[in-house]
């Protein structure tokens, strides 16, 4: 396993990130694995080398992170790993239990803190942006965070460029504490962000880690499988499945999978390591090949043939995954 600066930030992390959304209670979602079947994927990350994890305060409604921090603190010293965990999602129909003010903040990340079983959190990410709370509300509090020591960094998720560049100038213009990562939707059928997401992240030195790097199995082959979350992920029925050139995409990592003699899965994840200023795509797994396959794949060399074939079936597409 290699290790990368998170951006300019001082933080060194796993060339791949484990995402724990797939952890945690099945009551949330079919397809979730409950703590038992769960920890053997912690501990294969950590045997790997992995040392960058990432979930959320929504996912599993909490029990996410209950089944990460008990896994890390059973495996491993708290200094040898990054957890990142995020906040915005509402945590239940209460008016205040959602969003990205004051209010929701400070009270979250306590509550994280107390479900992973730690007394900070390293990377602290906003899920999504928040329309409805002013910005420099937001800011403020994400700086009360980090200067308590509750936090190390923050980053942010999936916004449209102006919204990023705007919190990212507010942060500079009054001395808060700065997002050092950037967590968006990108693969070789999802590339919008190719337009301005992922050039101001280079020119500001910020690290980007981008979910779904497979688009939710697409590029692996797994929908064709019709597993139990390609079956139920709603998410994914939205943003993928409706273009012409989606399987001509899917065609070519195929095919160039094929005459390199590994699985589609490494190929498209090769893609998604190599492209300009990616620092750790993050990746769920539920089989013991899915991080074989991510680490095999972060370590794969695509020639330059290779990559304008993959490349070459993709059109312009609406913005997904901004909600």
């Amino acid at each position: 396993m290699h290790y990368t600066r998170l951006g300019t930030a001082g933080l060194h992390v796993s060339k791949l990130c484990l995402g724990c959304m797939t952890y945690g209670d099945p009551a949330w979602r079919d397809w979730v694995l409950d703590e038992a079947a769960s920890r053997p994927f912690i501990k294969q990350a950590l045997d790997s080398g992995i040392n960058f994890f990432d979930t959320a305060d929504m996912y599993s409604v909490g029990a996410s992170e209950q089944v990460l921090g008990r896994a890390l603190l059973d495996y491993v010293p708290r200094d040898e790993v990054v957890i990142a965990t995020k906040v915005n999602y509402p945590m239940s129909d209460k008016p205040n239990a959602q969003g990205l003010s004051r209010k929701h903040i400070l009270s979250s990340i306590d509550a994280s803190l107390k479900r992973l079983g730690t007394d900070h959190i390293d990377l602290y990410v906003i899920h999504r942006f928040d329309p409805h709370t002013p910005i420099e509300e937001t800011l403020e509090a994400l700086d009360t965070v980090v200067r308590s020591g509750k936090a190390r960094y923050i980053g942010a998720s999936s916004m449209h460029a102006w919204q990023f560049m705007r919190m990212l100038g507010v942060q500079r213009q009054h001395g808060l504490a700065q997002f050092v990562s950037m967590q968006n939707h990108y693969n070789l059928i999802y590339r919008e962000e190719e337009r301005e997401m992922l050039p101001l992240c280079r020119e500001m030195g910020i690290g980007v880690t981008p979910w779904s790097p497979l688009a939710r199995g697409l590029l692996a082959g797994s929908r064709k499988a019709q597993t139990l979350r390609a079956a139920t992920d709603k998410p994914a029925h939205l943003w993928y499945d409706h273009h012409a050139e989606e399987d001509a995409i899917v065609s070519a990592v195929a095919q160039v999978a094929a005459e390199r003699g590994v699985p589609a899965a490494q190929v498209a994840m090769a893609w998604v390591a190599s492209r300009a200023g990616v620092t750790s795509p993050i990746i769920g797994a539920t089989q013991a090949r899915h991080l074989d396959d991510a680490i095999a794949g972060i370590n794969l060399v695509l020639t330059a043939q290779e990559v304008q074939r993959l490349e070459q079936p993709y059109r312009p597409r609406a913005v997904a995954g901004h909600d």
